[in-house]
């Protein structure tokens, strides 16, 4: 989940908007964008949601 640094909405990684690609930065764009207001969010990085994923499966 991200949590949108603008207006707060938490969204999935699939509701958010990819960048379109356009803006020229090496490697290419890793930001969302969020569905509710636009604001452009970074990606989660992949070790966070493996500790997260690890957290949950952890809980009783």
């Amino acid at each position: 989940m991200i949590r949108c640094g603008y207006c707060g909405h938490e969204f999935g990684e699939s509701e958010g908007i990819r960048g379109c690609g356009q803006c020229g930065k090496p490697g290419g764009c890793h930001m969302v964008r969020c569905p509710r207001c636009f604001y452009e969010n970074p990606e989660e990085p992949g070790i966070l949601k493996k500790l997260k994923g690890m957290i949950k499966g952890a809980k009783p």
